[in-house]
């Protein structure tokens, strides 16, 4: 008889002698394997189920008793298989404890190993990637969790792309207990890899034809499952349909070529939406926008937004002409009212844009030509325009989580010219935001602007297409665009005459005209102390200016709260300058609402 029977014959005859045994609760203690095993091996054994619960002796002798034997079968997954266990069953006052010392022994190894797929489905790329990355390999330890993982990539990639009769015809783990040693063979039979016949969509509204342009593929092509769910995404992000599902027809395949049966349910047609918002640029206000997701059976969609701040109303109206495809083509006409009334700004303005927008490696791109015509008065001068000018912008942005980044950037680049009427000019600027964390409750936020402007009469340059700094997206510690050139000397006594009667809207103390060129930078660290709140510290630099001799550099620095709210990122900061050129100081309150990038 080996120690291990010993021990377990020992521990149950002083059990049996205990004449007074009654019910009571078990308690398990298992040693002897690493922590990572720890969890397979107590889910294993029926006596940790058992735990904090009544049970008889009969009950203890019988769970005790079969506990090594699952253990030993459990481990054997993991590739030990040659695990023993002994331990000893001991009366408490309440019950019983089970200590089961596991000795695993060593792990079983890989030998000879043979996965095999016939070419070419081999060399296509998720079906290498599978077979590169299959586990476990040759001198490996083996592990049947793994190896069953494996074979599913492999059976799931040949699938993927297009072997939708692929099977194994072989497949065997032979076991060695002597050499602990395990031999691996598997082998496929791929089958005909099958091609893109008919899509058929059901339940659309839209005229026919108008969906096909969604389709990611040719007739013929090699089927992909890849493609399959591209197809799913583009006309889930087309925003015409409350279901969308596309699936193989694998019962109508025939000859290598297989239908595709998309199912679609009409989404609501129209999509109203509100709410009241504080932004400490342009005050407390209210927005609304209708949204038609279809206009028309062809698929043209519109929408009107609306928005009534303190500072700023606007009213606005786009028509969008979808023209789907690899690059996710549409024709945009929108038209938009514009009042502003800021510390510098006060203006009417009424803009109409027609564009082209497109997907362009990896970039959205848009080409289109504005007209921009309005009132305006800046520092306490007033003045008015009419432009025609043409515009193209590049935008990307990367992120890991759209509610709280942390990995991603936003790039964009925007260039617009103007041969007139009122004035003839050339524009161009870019933004970059950066975001990463580190650690579990840190983040660094980097950001920075560039404008540059050449133009020939600055005057009929409306405040839209001038320069300013300061506000919250800006330099903080300094008010919504009060940062830039002061009024020319010439223009002051007209400025100053506007105040003296009392006709002015403007900060007569701070004169600000708005500039050519910008350049503004900005450096942040955010801690969180729960998942939800934190406190951020910054410091954010630049100058909206004319001439590069006249460039000052303002600094704003500051502290402020962060809160991921239920409606987004909420951001609360107190601002103040450094050092300011013009002598400026105080604290300025800035309040955000929205997405990070």
């Amino acid at each position: 008889m080996n120690r291990h029977a010993i021990h377990r014959a020992a521990a149950l005859a002083a059990l049996l002698a205990c004449s007074a045994a009654q019910a009571g609760t078990i308690t398990t203690q298992i040693d002897g394997i690493d922590d990572s095993l720890k969890p397979v091996v107590a889910a294993s054994a029926e006596i940790t189920q058992y735990e904090k619960q009544d049970v008889s002796a009969a009950q203890a002798r019988r769970l005790y008793t079969n506990a090594g034997e699952q253990i030993a079968k459990a481990l054997e997954a993991y590739g030990y298989y040659s695990a023993q266990t002994d331990g000893e069953l001991k009366e408490t006052p309440q019950g019983w404890t089970a200590i089961i010392h596991v000795r695993p022994g060593e792990r079983l190894k890989v030998g000879d190993y043979s996965v095999e797929v016939p070419s070419p489905a081999r060399e296509e790329k998720e079906v290498a990637k599978a077979l590169i990355e299959f586990s476990p390999k040759a001198g490996q330890p083996f592990d049947s969790t793994a190896y069953e993982k494996s074979k599913a990539a492999v059976q799931s990639a040949l699938f993927s792309v297009g072997y939708l009769d692929a099977k194994q015809i072989e497949h065997k783990v032979e076991v060695s207990r002597s050499a602990n040693r395990a031999t691996i063979s598997l082998k496929w039979d791929v089958g005909e890899r099958y091609r893109f016949g008919e899509v058929v969509f059901k339940g659309s509204q839209l005229d026919d034809g108008v969906l096909d342009r969604y389709v990611p593929w040719h007739r013929g092509d090699f089927y992909s499952q890849t493609r399959l769910l591209r197809l799913q995404q583009k006309l889930i992000d087309a925003d015409y349909f409350a279901i969308v599902d596309v699936q193989p027809d694998k019962e109508k395949a025939k000859d290598g070529v297989i239908p595709i049966d998309v199912t679609v349910a009409p989404a609501k047609r129209n999509i109203y939406s509100g709410g009241v918002f504080i932004d400490s640029d342009i005050g407390p206000g209210i927005k609304g926008s209708i949204t038609r997701r279809w206009v028309n059976m062809r698929g043209h969609k519109a929408k009107i937004e609306a928005e009534i701040a303190q500072r700023e109303k606007m009213l606005a109206g786009t028509y969008t002409i979808p023209l789907p495809g690899d690059n996710d083509r549409a024709y945009n006409f929108g038209v938009a009212y514009r009042n502003i009334n800021t510390e510098t700004v006060q203006s009417d303005t009424l803009r109409a844009t027609a564009n082209e927008t497109r997907y362009w490696h990896g970039w959205l791109r848009t080409i289109g030509v504005n007209v921009l015509s309005g009132t305006y008065t800046v520092a306490n001068i007033n003045g008015n325009s009419t432009l025609v000018y043409p515009e193209v912008s590049l935008t990307r942005k990367s992120m890991d989580d759209k509610d709280f980044v942390r990995d991603g950037y936003s790039l964009s680049f925007d260039t617009r010219a103007s041969p007139g009427p009122a004035t003839k000019f050339v524009q161009a600027r870019a933004d970059a935001k950066w975001i990463r964390g580190f650690g579990d409750r840190q983040r660094l936020i980097v950001r920075g602007s560039l404008g540059a402007t050449q133009v020939d009469d600055f005057d009929k340059l409306p405040p839209e297409l001038r320069f300013f700094g300061g506000g919250d997206r800006s330099i903080r510690g300094y008010a919504y665009q009060t940062v830039g050139p002061p009024l020319p000397a010439s223009l002051l006594p007209i400025a100053l005459e506007r105040c003296k009667t009392g006709q002015s809207t403007t900060d007569c103390n701070n004169l600000i005209i708005g500039g050519k060129n910008l350049a503004v930078a900005s450096a942040e660290y955010e801690y969180y102390f729960t998942s939800n709140w934190g406190i951020g510290t910054f410091i954010d630099a630049g100058d909206a200016f004319s001439t590069f001799g006249n460039y000052k550099t303002h600094i704003g620095t500051g502290l402020g709260l962060r809160w991921r709210s239920p409606v987004g990122m909420v951001r609360a900061d107190l601002g103040f300058p450094v050092n300011d050129p013009e002598g400026r100081h105080g604290v300025q309150l800035h309040l955000t609402i929205g997405p990070d990038l």
